[in-house]
């Protein structure tokens, strides 16, 4: 099992990865100050299906602990279920030494962080990611949940006290899972390790040769790249914008399309095809969307946006992204792999070349 820990001004803590890592849980809960009085776990019911009781038999019977089901998918971020996780949780007299585990992917660990974040103005929680995607979303501390206005609008940044990354959980991921974490995976390469980017080229050139031994390390590389930027800027007041790279346009497409339509790793990837061929106009000597639109291709991303959606439509959600400053788009460009930065784009350049992205 490997260790990767995470250093923040607010708190540091270990990241473990491995087939079976879930079996360090006792231990970690073991290692607070003060014995967790109650654990909630919150997962949704596909999860549930496959691990909720495994996870119960690890911690025991020695703990009080309640389950808290969501309904799967994107949705399942909303102020009605966060409402009512906060009811549940006085319910069963939960206090200031219990602990929420969130059990699942991006979606489950947004809720329930920020659930545990504001519940008696903050109690210890754990992610258990049960995704690919969640190797990006589970790390850094970023939990929310969604507006009607926009995806992650309300939330907070709050760590976890630990993440116990099971490589076992990913056995039961469909291959549209996958594929949609992997956008994440890449985008890690892109943004700060171009060693990295051409190992992926190398190695994996289409997601059937994502072995078990590969996937190992991309999860690896991907979190330690995750892990430095956070403990850089800790609450994206710099260089942790970067890890939006893709995701201005991402995030648009799930709120054009509507939640749940295209994933969100379909939707980065895009965001990234998109951002990369932005650049290669403002930096002439940047030649690298070909090369990526190829790889998409190959990997199955979308690299065209669907023709029953507005660009104006998109350019709303755009502008109203939470790197906008007063309705203007800043987004995360590319000068090289390894090397992008923040920028402002004006509205009709992002205009013109949305119409690009049309079949």
């Amino acid at each position: 099992m490997k260790e990767v820990v995470v250093k923040t001004d607010s708190k540091s803590y270990s990241v473990y990865i491995g087939e079976g890592a879930t079996n360090v849980l006792p231990e970690v809960l073991q290692s607070f100050k003060k014995a967790p009085t109650t654990i909630l776990i919150v997962t949704d019911d596909r999860v549930a299906q496959h691990y909720l009781s495994d996870v119960e038999a690890i911690i025991g019977p020695e703990s009080a602990v309640h389950s808290f089901i969501l309904e799967n998918g994107e949705s399942a971020k909303s102020f009605q279920n966060y409402y009512e996780l906060q009811t549940f949780a006085l319910e069963k007299g939960l206090d200031r030494n219990s602990v929420i585990i969130a059990l699942g992917g991006g979606v489950v660990g947004d809720i329930a962080g920020f659930v545990a974040s504001t519940y008696m103005r903050g109690i210890k929680f754990i992610q258990l990611p049960t995704t690919l995607l969640a190797h990006d979303s589970a790390v850094g501390g970023k939990v929310a949940i969604n507006h009607p206005l926009g995806k992650n609008m309300i939330g907070s940044f709050y760590q976890p006290e630990a993440v116990i990354y099971d490589i076992n959980f990913l056995a039961s991921l469909p291959e549209k899972e996958l594929r949609s974490g992997f956008a994440e995976v890449v985008k890690h390469a892109l943004i700060w390790d171009a060693e990295f980017y051409q190992w992926i080229k190398a190695n994996i050139p289409t997601l059937a040769d994502l072995t078990e031994e590969k996937l190992h390390f991309c999860i690896e590389k991907g979190i330690k790249t995750k892990a430095a930027v956070v403990s850089t800027d800790e609450k994206e007041q710099g260089l942790r914008a970067i890890l939006n790279f893709g995701h201005t346009l991402g995030h648009s497409l799930e709120a054009s399309y509507g939640y749940g339509e295209i994933t969100h790793g379909d939707g980065v990837a895009l965001g990234m095809l998109f951002a990369t061929e932005l650049s290669e106009d403002l930096f002439p000597e940047l030649s690298l969307s070909a090369e990526i639109r190829e790889l998409w291709h190959n990997y199955n991303f979308p690299t065209s946006i669907s023709s029953h959606i507005e660009p104006k439509e998109i350019l709303k959600w755009m502008k109203i992204d939470k790197k906008s400053q007063n309705g203007h788009i800043h987004m995360v460009l590319i000068h090289s792999v390894g090397k992008v930065a923040l920028k402002f784009i004006p509205d009709d350049v992002v205009l013109q070349k949305l119409q690009l992205f049309y079949k």
